[in-house]
């Protein structure tokens, strides 16, 4: 055997090797779950909420909290966590819209805190469609707002392409997960490899709502210009949100953040009437030459 077929076969075998390891290891990879016991008690100070747990048709049971607030509802966020911790952790940022007089639902994804069951793109899916559905039976979809933070970006525009709430907000979304892990591993077939591909891309075509996307200019883990890209794919429907300096895990301190939510949540804007702009005005290339 030569020198060369030699190391061509020990490239292969690696290759295989790391193939293999990323299949069965990237549920470990992607998700950061924290796990609580079924007695744990959550506290939350000068907030006022109650604890849900809802069944699934193959046993798993989806805990979740619902925060109201203080004075009328104005509907609910249905909030869509990142992939670490549990809504232990997550539950202090649903001040963020009871202020604003709106209920928030936060739900653990199959794994984390207290939910159970096993864990697929599928079944994460599914549950949250049932979680909707649930949601439904309680309230009308016009006053049903999708937030997805991070990794539930993805499953909100999912909801969102499926369903007809108020309105779908995306904080620091990707363009697809295979994208954001490509970057770390430019020379995998990810797209064989990957089981949850989540193509929020593809899912953000069938959007019928308003689409608002915050996103950090400094974003390291998911970059800005990923946002500005999903902003394209149903540009009638979406308004980007820039937070000037922000990275992927501090959008909640900055200022403007905040202002952008207030906007979103309160404003109601009035269509435009465009045969009234000057929408169809084009600039003269050259200046025109007056006549003697």
């Amino acid at each position: 055997m030569s020198y060369w077929m030699y190391i061509t076969i020990i490239v292969l075998i690696i290759y295989v090797i790391i193939s293999v390891a990323i299949y069965y290891l990237q549920d470990y990879m992607l998700f950061k779950p924290e796990k609580l016991s079924k007695d744990f008690q959550f506290n939350y100070a000068n907030q006022d909420f109650e604890e849900h747990n809802l069944e699934t048709r193959d046993g798993a049971v989806i805990n979740g909290i619902l925060f109201k607030p203080k004075k009328k509802s104005q509907g609910i966020v249905l909030y869509l966590k990142g992939n670490s911790k549990s809504i232990k952790g997550w539950g202090k940022f649903a001040v963020d819209f009871t202020r604003h007089g709106y209920n928030v639902l936060m739900v653990d994804y199959r794994g984390f805190g207290k939910s159970t069951g096993r864990r697929s793109q599928k079944a994460i899916k599914r549950d949250l469609q049932v979680v909707y559905n649930k949601i439904k039976e309680k309230t009308t979809e016009d006053r049903i707002v999708l937030y997805g933070r991070s990794l539930g970006s993805g499953f909100a525009a999912k909801l969102a392409s499926m369903n007809s709430p108020k309105m779908l907000i995306l904080d620091a979304p990707y363009y697809s997960l295979t994208k954001v892990t490509a970057r770390y591993a430019p020379f995998m077939p990810l797209s064989l490899l990957i089981k949850y591909p989540l193509p929020t891309y593809k899912w953000l075509k069938y959007v019928q709502c308003p689409i608002h996307i915050i996103h950090g200019t400094n974003d390291n883990l998911i970059p800005y210009k990923t946002s500005v890209k999903l902003s394209k794919v149903n540009p009638k429907r979406t308004k980007l949100h820039t937070v000037i300096g922000g990275g992927h895990k501090n959008l909640n301190n900055f200022e403007s953040y905040h202002e952008m939510i207030h906007d979103i949540l309160n404003l109601n804007p009035e269509p435009i009437d465009l045969t009234t702009t000057s929408i169809h005005v084009k600039h003269s290339s050259k200046p025109s030459r007056a006549k003697a």
